[in-house]
């Protein structure tokens, strides 16, 4: 079995790639996928018995169903909350894209369904050489991404969505209502539904729970990114 890979990015940092992961593999998991996520490298990590943990790589963890391990999931973390390729320079390390390919084929070889969550944005570089642009675009994963309805959204997603497609398939993009709340926010929505060439998912409520992102993600945009149904559905 090879499993089908997503792969989530945002138009910048802080604007809930994790919140829209997690909803995504909960979403793939209640129509009976054995979704799981991946967060091949973490920056921002705290000693927990020991080990250096990820809050972002926690929640997807608890998202895939407790059958994995920490390690599994977030193979490269690293304390320092700063750009990866820095984070992994203050540990005398250099992030190495084979390890992140060896990780996610662990968990491609026995579920069906990958989500993985980047760090920042589309263009943060991995290390000297290469950027997650570069990774994702190498494997032609399709990509999901994360908007955070704020202002400047508009230009950062557009922008954005525009660098991906020239590497790889935009397969859709989700809206995250941040708080406090965006005036016009319901405008900006629908600037960004008329000017982004892929679909919008859903849009995850503001200070939304865990089974209400969950169901706005119930779209047929997003059984389409899953390979639940045919494009033509939507």
């Amino acid at each position: 079995m090879s499993a089908q890979t997503l792969f989530v990015t945002g138009t910048d940092t802080g604007v809930g790639k994790t919140r829209a992961a997690t909803a995504l593999i909960r979403y793939a998991r209640r129509q009976g996928l054995d979704a799981v996520g991946y967060k091949p490298v973490a920056s921002g990590c705290e000693r927990v018995d020991g080990q250096w943990r990820n809050d972002d790589a926690l929640q997807l963890l608890e998202a895939s169903g407790g059958a994995l391990r920490y390690e599994d999931v977030n193979p490269i973390a690293l304390p320092a909350a700063i750009a990866p390729h820095l984070a992994a320079r203050e540990q005398g390390v250099v992030i190495d894209t084979a390890e992140l390919d060896a990780g996610h084929a662990r968990l491609a070889q026995r579920h069906d369904r990958v989500i993985v969550e980047g760090a920042g944005g589309w263009r943060v570089p991995l290390n000297e050489a290469c950027d997650f642009a570069d990774w994702v675009g190498a494997h032609r994963w399709p990509v999901v991404l994360v908007v955070g309805l704020r202002l400047g959204c508009i230009n950062h997603a557009l922008l954005t969505a525009e660098a991906v497609m020239r590497r790889t398939r935009l397969a859709g993009w989700i809206a995250n209502r941040l708080p406090p709340a965006q005036p016009h926010w319901q405008d900006n929505l629908e600037t960004l539904r008329d000017r982004l060439p892929a679909p919008c998912l859903g849009v995850l409520p503001e200070h939304g729970d865990a089974a209400a992102n969950c169901h706005a993600l119930d779209t047929a945009a997003t059984r389409v990114a899953l390979g639940l149904a045919a494009s033509a559905t939507v």
